[in-house]
């Protein structure tokens, strides 16, 4: 051991790097890390070279080579150690990069589970559309009736929905939705049982996701006038939609009435 290198125990080297003493007198016996230097007790002691090298035999050992290997690229004559710590450099930055995928591919499962959706953000644009506001409406539909029966049923039901689950939700919403602004345009009037067919209609699509009495389908459609953004959504199919659609649900719910 060179002048003004440090010395380290056996137990001081286990603390510092993290790994069992048993591990470090393995790696004595098979050649891999064999310290420099023993004590006048005959009791090992690293240099900081031998830590060095036990800190590339690690790395290289998360990286899941065998130490076979290890041996093999550390002991290679042609490499120095600056191209060691090149290539080790590289190897973790490369398994970050993929660790990092890899936690973004599980927040998006987490998130998905949150909002009952099995889809991906890059799903989502896709059948919804880019400008389509899951998070904002996911979060806020959990505060205000993240307690109830029908959050709950809801996050049940679409939990077993996959892509083309959704793609179906979406093109069948887009249909209905055609169809009342046609029923608008003809003069179809609330109360009418053409009406009350499309008001059925728009319940059982509902029904999909939670349970939905005629009550309930009612605080609903109060919502598509009350709330801006509903509004917006049907007023921008056709101007007026929204009021149109509020008034065939209500008519259709009174009639139900005891």
């Amino acid at each position: 051991m060179n002048e003004g290198e440090h010395a380290a125990t056996v137990g001081d080297v286990a603390r510092m790097v993290g790994v069992s003493v048993r591990t470090l007198h393995h790696y004595d016996r098979i050649g891999l890390v064999v310290p420099s230097g023993r004590t006048l007790a005959g009791y090992r002691i690293y240099s900081d070279a031998d830590v060095e090298r036990l800190h590339q035999v690690l790395t290289y050992r998360e990286l899941g080579f065998p130490l076979e290997q290890i041996a093999t690229l550390l002991d290679d004559p042609h490499a120095d150690a600056l191209t060691h710590l090149r290539d080790q450099h590289d190897l973790l930055s490369e398994r970050i990069a993929r660790l990092h995928r890899m936690v973004a591919a599980v927040e998006d499962m987490m998130n998905a589970k949150k909002k009952g959706i099995a889809l991906t953000a890059e799903e989502q644009a896709e059948i919804f559309g880019r400008d389509w506001p899951g998070e904002e409406y996911a979060a806020e539909a959990q505060r205000r009736w993240g307690d109830t029966d029908a959050w709950r049923q809801s996050g049940d039901r679409t939990a077993r929905f996959d892509k083309n689950d959704w793609v179906a939700v979406k093109a069948e919403t887009d249909a209905l939705e055609g169809r009342f602004a046609d029923a608008m345009r003809a003069g179809v009037t609330a109360g009418s049982p053409e009406a009350d067919d499309l008001a059925e209609e728009h319940r059982a699509s509902i029904q999909r996701f939670y349970d939905c009495d005629h009550d309930m389908h009612r605080c609903l459609a109060q919502m598509y006038v009350s709330d801006p953004r509903f509004t917006a959504h049907y007023d921008g199919i056709a101007p007026g939609l929204a009021t149109y659609v509020h008034d065939v649900i209500v008519a259709n719910a009174d009639s139900h009435q005891d």
